[in-house]
């Protein structure tokens, strides 16, 4: 006979099995994830608006050093490629500085990033900006300069053109996506240097914009080129980053690893860990995945991934061991397909349409601990495929069918160790800030950015 007070213990352990999820106060259980909440919509101040009413690319950092997020905005000029107009503001709306005037939408999301790089606790501003006094065709950086600004003022600290990133010159989906990235390419505590890919070249500098070394990429033809925008990561475990572009992993001193041409379509990279935690160079490219010297750890092939478009790696699913990738195997489509570290293909999915079909981020809703999430085009979504709740009053996006869509950075940056996601619109002039509740705002205890933050991928 079971005594009394055992059988009242189990009747209470039972009862919290079935209690429904609620908006507010709940607790969560380990498989539960908070219901999103509007925690902020900010208007972008008119002062940093367009002519047209838009803001432009977006990028967050604390530039004060408050411990809380600021942003940083840009526009760009000479077919929507060379910045021209930059601004910052806060939380509450408010401008904290300006340069430069006009400017349109970048043609993609592109060359700036906030970073603390002398490591004072205020992020700098990393940026290229145009040289009005200096003519040069549209698709030439000839007229372009980078420069490091002070983030709480935006005054320019330091600024550089050297001769080998004036040269270059492009045209075409392989010239446009340029990013700044930051990397730790000399063995620093902490990253103090950068690197950028324009067209056929990647440049490294270090934190005073010398030049530190170029690399000749040797394939540039569309469908058949290198990643547009290459991934950093220490993948030999040296203590320094190397680079992946897909057909290369550049060591820290910028000379090849290894050189190939293994598939169609590299549109995506990455450098995380994989199998049982050692750290390997991700492809979407037939769905590679290769070690430092490029020998290859898996490839799914052109039958399973004809045109690899973007995927991201995360523990997307705690019921298989380690961590998964989501691929978008079929170019600009819907198409997703989830596989497990041992190669498996676990299942494929549809995602929402987004306008571009680009832009999955990985989202850690319920902390590092707990499965990871997927966003796309304004949603959340789980990676046996179903959809997380829709994040409450977010509006179909305005501006063209292409373009006009949410990024997203993924980032704590209001409460516990669950991740908030940041979605801005380059064509409006809000930023949306969503959080799962419910909300622990006494935890936070100050953003803190990571490569995920200030290399973030946006869009490959």
């Amino acid at each position: 006979m079971i005594p009394k007070k055992s059988l009242l213990i189990l009747f209470m352990e039972l009862s919290l099995l079935v209690i429904p999820k609620t908006n507010k106060g709940a607790t969560l259980r380990t498989d539960d994830y908070g219901e999103p909440c509007l925690w902020r919509k900010i208007e972008v101040p008119k002062s940093l608006l367009s002519d047209k009413g838009f803001t432009g690319d977006m990028r967050i950092g604390d530039l004060n050093g408050d411990g809380n997020i600021e942003f940083i905005l840009f526009r760009s000029t000479d077919g929507r490629m060379k910045p021209c107009f930059i601004g910052a503001f806060d939380l509450n709306g408010r401008e904290l500085w300006h340069d430069g005037v006009g400017g349109d939408q970048p043609q993609r999301p592109g060359p700036i990033t906030v970073y603390d790089f002398d490591g004072d606790g205020r992020a700098e501003v990393l940026c290229f900006f145009v040289n009005p006094a200096v003519k040069a065709p549209t698709n030439s950086m000839n007229n372009v300069v980078i420069q490091i600004r002070d983030g709480l003022s935006g005054q320019v600290i330091r600024h550089a053109a050297p001769a080998s990133m004036r040269q270059c010159i492009g045209e075409g989906a392989n010239w446009v996506h340029q990013r700044l990235l930051v990397a730790n390419l000399r063995g620093t505590k902490r990253p103090q240097d950068f690197v950028v890919k324009l067209g056929e070249k990647v440049l490294a500098f270090n934190k005073d914009l010398d030049l530190l070394w170029t690399y000749q990429i040797r394939w540039n033809e569309y469908g058949r080129c290198s990643a547009y925008i290459p991934a950093v990561g220490d993948i030999d475990g040296d203590g320094r980053d190397e680079i992946n572009g897909g057909f290369y992993i550049l060591d820290d001193n910028g000379r090849p690893l290894w050189e190939g041409q293994i598939s169609e379509h590299m549109d995506s990279v990455a450098i995380v860990p994989w199998d049982d935690g050692k750290m390997r160079a991700i492809c979407s490219g037939y769905g590679h995945v290769l070690d430092s010297k490029g020998n290859v750890i898996l490839c799914l092939g052109k039958e399973l991934v004809p045109h690899g478009q973007e995927v991201r790696v995360a523990d997307f699913d705690k019921s298989f061991p380690g961590p998964e990738m989501i691929i978008r195997y079929n170019g600009h489509n819907t198409n997703v397909m989830v596989v497990a570290n041992s190669g498996k293909v676990i299942r494929r999915f549809e995602l929402n349409h987004s306008p571009n079909h680009t832009g999955m981020e990985v989202v850690y809703w319920n902390g590092k601990d707990k499965s990871a999430l997927l966003y796309n085009g304004g949603v959340l979504w789980r990676a046996d495929g179903q959809k997380f709740p829709y994040l409450p009053n977010l509006p179909k996006p305005v501006g063209p069918a292409k373009m006009g869509w949410y990024h997203c950075i993924a980032a704590n940056v209001c409460g516990d160790v669950r991740e908030e996601v940041i979605l801005y619109n380059p064509w409006d002039k809000y930023v949306w800030i969503f959080s799962p509740e419910p909300l622990r705002l006494a935890a936070f205890d100050g953003y803190k950015a990571g490569p995920r933050q200030y290399n973030p991928r946006l869009m490959d």
